[in-house]
């Protein structure tokens, strides 16, 4: 089953796999729309593109079976900052916004796997330079000033902090490996720029839940 399901993959036109992830990510944010009462559109629209450009990388390691282009530092980042969004989702709530990253750090784990073993021959490790704890670092010492010195301590908000802090700056890596190339394959390009509306989407869906009172229902 999986053999045919490849072999059909590989069959299709980076315009019809992209189409069909369109549709795909619509479908999910319709279903799921459905499905949940809370203020949350924004957030799921955000993890549908999200899944959208993990699709697209998992249509390009298949059929090119090739990782050239992409920034193995970004992806792992990225996998760090899903983990900590799922641990504070599994000790605030479980809900539908935990079911979501799940979907979305597993196949981004599988990919961190194909650049590092399947296909490392491929990875530009040497144009991939930028250290990941210039990112982390900063991202955890914000974390800490924003909610220690004004809260009392409590390691999930700390967390959900450097969360967000570093999902902002996980994509510097890819970025500067695509400068370092002074090329963009397609399918890396059209990842970036899914991951960009997914960033513009999430701080939407935070700035709607902190700022935008909800409204008010007439019986």
């Amino acid at each position: 089953m999986m053999k045919k399901i490849k072999g059909w993959v590989q069959r299709r036109s980076p315009r019809t796999m992209a189409l069909f992830a369109f549709v795909l990510a619509l479908l999910i944010v319709v279903s799921f729309s459905l499905l949940t009462d809370n203020r949350s559109h924004f957030f799921i629209a955000s993890e549908a593109v999200h899944a959208v450009g993990i699709f697209i990388l998992i249509f390009k390691l298949a059929r090119k079976k090739s990782c050239a282009g992409l920034s193995l530092k970004t992806q792992e980042l990225t996998a760090l900052v899903i983990a900590a969004r799922v641990y504070c989702h599994l000790e605030f709530d479980k809900d539908i916004h935990t079911v979501l990253d799940l979907a979305t750090l597993i196949p981004t784990l599988w990919v961190i796997y194909m650049i590092r073993f399947k296909l490392k021959t491929t990875y530009l490790d040497a144009l991939d330079k930028m250290p990941r704890y210039y990112l982390v670092v900063p991202c955890v010492v914000l974390a800490l000033i924003f909610q220690v010195f004004p809260r009392q301590f409590r390691l999930n908000r700390i967390v959900w902090a450097f969360s967000q802090f570093l999902e902002t700056v996980a994509v510097l890596p890819q970025l500067k490996l695509m400068q370092n190339t002074k090329m963009v394959e397609p399918f890396t390009g059209t990842y970036v720029f899914a991951l960009g509306v997914s960033r513009f989407l999430a701080f939407v869906n935070w700035f709607v839940e902190l700022h935008v009172p909800p409204a008010i229902t007439v019986n």
